[in-house]
């Protein structure tokens, strides 16, 4: 295993042919990435000073469109830089519209897993407060990411950085499922596949699914197809990694599938600091995001963190209050070595919660039951065949009647059928 570190410019590629060679007063050297909201480009200035370009997907032809690109993007440039890379601003006069943010050297955390594995250990942990940290400081600036995933956090040498907040909702969150990339499908949350009011919430629950990934190299739905992520998200408890006990019962709770039920991110960021004794007193909020800034940057002691005993009350972030004792200054950032993949324990450390099924208890069967009494996959399914009856039956007797009621008795045989096979071979997993 490595370090969180990378080389130079990770990932940088040679301009395309019809690529742009400009941006303002800024000369684009490179392809840092491309994604379904733009191409990011990096960028020098006369003095050697590097950003990060990103030409958006978007026509502000309309003026409202054009006014609610520019209010989200200044309401970026007002989030706190703790544990994120700046918007510095945006060109929206031109025919090619784009948004300039402070360039963080490092390999992105997608990469990074990709390349050396998971992450674990006090690098897991650093990870883990420094990416809400920067979800908290958004937050509290009235932004939403809408875009969270392992791409858009970069491992910086002062700690890990997330990218690319705003961007998504500036350019305005409407595009169907269907036409996002499937590496952000695999961290969207319920409610997104619902058409429901898109908030914090969101943000919390792919904060949740983008450290499952840096654990274990994977998403904690999948990434297969589009249409098995979305059931898996919506129906499936998350396939979690071998996790810290209070690092597991945390990530559980930001993926509930009720976005009423998932704590907010200031509320995480106090559980993980009080995990290592770095808060032991309510803190005002900016204190708190100065020690969420300070703990992801700087090298934690090499032993297991302390463990919170379950009746320790949880502070309130927004309370004013003096921390207990004054802390040292931070170190200088240094990469803390990660444990190989070998030494990682093969059973989480704190065993996940079992579903309710037919193995758990009497009740179970029942449970189950009624869980696939009312499964929207199976209703349709059932629908369309009854459908598919009711035509066969107007066919054949040119008759309304006998028509509807082929159609009728073909639903209840099929809704049955499945429901009732659906519910032996859940019995029969819970049983395996």
């Amino acid at each position: 295993m490595s370090e969180l570190a990378g080389t130079p410019v990770p990932g940088l590629t040679k301009l395309w042919t019809h690529d742009p060679l400009t941006a303002g007063r800024y000369r684009l050297v490179g392809r840092l990435g491309a994604g379904g909201q733009g191409v990011v480009y990096l960028g020098e200035d006369d003095a050697g000073d590097r950003v990060a370009v990103k030409m958006v997907n978007v026509d502000l032809s309309d003026p409202r469109a054009r006014s609610q690109f520019v209010k989200e993007i200044a309401a970026a440039r007002r989030v706190a830089p703790f544990c994120t890379a700046q918007v510095l601003f945006a060109e929206v006069d031109g025919e090619r519209p784009y948004v300039v943010s402070e360039f963080i050297e490092g390999p992105t955390l997608h990469r990074h897993v990709r390349e050396h594995g998971p992450v674990t250990g006090n690098a897991l942990h650093r990870l883990a407060v420094g990416t809400v940290t920067a979800l908290a400081a958004i937050h509290s600036a009235g932004v939403v990411h809408c875009d969270l995933k392992p791409d858009n956090v970069v491992l910086g040498k002062d700690g890990p950085r997330v990218i690319d907040f705003g961007i998504a909702r500036a350019l305005g969150v409407t595009e169907t499922a269907s036409s996002r990339i499937m590496g952000t499908t695999a961290y969207m949350a319920p409610e997104r596949f619902r058409n429901d009011t898109i908030g914090p919430p969101c943000d919390v629950f792919a904060w949740a699914g983008t450290i499952a990934f840096a654990a274990g190299g994977r998403p904690p739905f999948g990434n297969d197809s589009l249409f098995a992520v979305m059931h898996r998200v919506l129906n499936d408890p998350p396939d979690l990694p071998a996790l810290p006990s209070v690092l597991d019962e945390l990530i559980r709770e930001c993926l509930a599938k009720d976005p009423a039920d998932r704590p907010d991110a200031e509320r995480v960021l106090v559980r993980l600091l009080r995990q290592d004794a770095t808060v032991t007193r309510p803190l005002r909020r900016e204190s708190l995001l100065e020690f969420g800034n300070e703990t992801a940057g700087a090298p934690t002691p090499n032993h297991p963190l302390p463990q919170v005993p379950p009746t320790a009350p949880q502070p309130t972030p927004t309370q004013p209050v003096v921390p207990a004792q004054a802390r040292p200054a931070a170190q200088p950032a240094q990469a803390q070595p990660i444990a190989p993949a070998q030494a990682r324990p093969t059973q989480p450390a704190h065993p996940p919660v079992p579903e309710p099924g037919v193995g758990a208890d009497p009740g179970g069967a029942l449970r189950r039951l009624r869980h696939e009494a009312v499964d929207a996959w199976g209703i349709s399914t059932a629908l369309f065949l009854g459908s598919a009856g009711a035509a066969a039956g107007y066919v054949a007797s040119s008759a309304p009647g006998p028509a509807a009621a082929a159609g009728a008795a073909a639903f209840v045989v099929v809704y049955l059928v499945r429901l009732l096979v659906a519910t032996a071979l859940g019995a029969r997993s819970d049983r395996g």
